[in-house]
């Protein structure tokens, strides 16, 4: 199966559109737009009307077919540094990195039109984003960026942003936690590291194939994941016979 066309499932995945919503929108029949699938027999034409009907450009999902998103991005440690001591250029810094535009920023925020492009114009300062004719933005950072652990910024807003994203009940806002801990293998330890380095990554994955929509359908959604050896202080208090040997030496 070609790139192309598997980027095009995960889109179709992701909208929660199957093959039958798909034929609807596009006048064929449900076995028509699954052999489309299988066979690879895409036409160009058919190709942007299916894009279209999906809400992507053609020019997109080529992106995301190259592996664009599979290259992870960092901040410079000065970028990191100025985005730190600024509260505020690091918020639109956040919003313009998820595709929201000036219009959008001014729309929804207590900003006037120049105040963001005063906080554009810094951005664009440091790199990591264009203001394009007809006042677009554009980022010059990975797609995929991760934070330096320890870094600047999450120095500054790491256990401060932790602490409030797990401070309320999960399923009372709409979300889900869950908190599982089992004896396991050093190789079974590795195997649920790579699926939720897997996790991690489907998530900027997501977010890049809904940054093609307005910012009025998207919110932004928090991801905890975390994978250690521990033992469980209930189980740590508890006598071993190791040291119950030691006592009955010493008496």
């Amino acid at each position: 199966m070609s790139p192309l066309i598997s980027t095009l499932k995960r889109v179709l995945k992701t909208r929660g559109v199957t093959y039958a919503d798909l034929a609807e929108r596009i006048a064929l029949s449900e076995a028509s737009v699954k052999r489309l699938f299988s066979q690879g027999t895409f036409t160009l034409e058919r190709l942007e009307e299916v894009c279209a009907a999906l809400e992507i450009d053609v020019f997109e999902l080529a992106k995301l077919a190259r592996g664009e998103l599979a290259r992870a991005g960092q901040l410079t440690v000065k970028q990191e540094q100025t985005l730190a001591k600024d509260r505020v250029l690091l918020g639109v810094f956040y919003l313009a990195y998820n595709g929201w535009q000036i219009d959008d920023i001014v729309a929804k925020f207590e900003f006037t039109r120049a105040q963001v492009f005063t906080l554009v114009h810094k951005l664009d300062g440091i790199g990591v984003l264009d203001l394009l004719p007809g006042d677009k933005l554009r980022m010059k950072v990975g797609r995929n960026l991760r934070l330096r652990r320890r870094g600047p910024i999450e120095l500054a807003y790491g256990r401060t942003v932790l602490g409030e994203f797990l401070s309320p009940e999960f399923d009372r806002v709409g979300g889900m936690f869950r908190f599982e801990f089992r004896e396991l293998s050093n190789a079974s330890f590795e195997v649920l590291k790579r699926k939720l380095e897997r996790l991690a990554d489907e998530v900027h994955e997501l977010a890049e194939l809904d940054s093609m929509l307005a910012s009025s359908e998207r919110k932004t959604i928090g991801v905890v994941v975390g994978l250690r050896p521990w033992t469980v202080s209930m189980v740590s208090g508890l006598p071993s016979k190791n040291a119950a040997k030691v006592v009955l030496e010493k008496s």
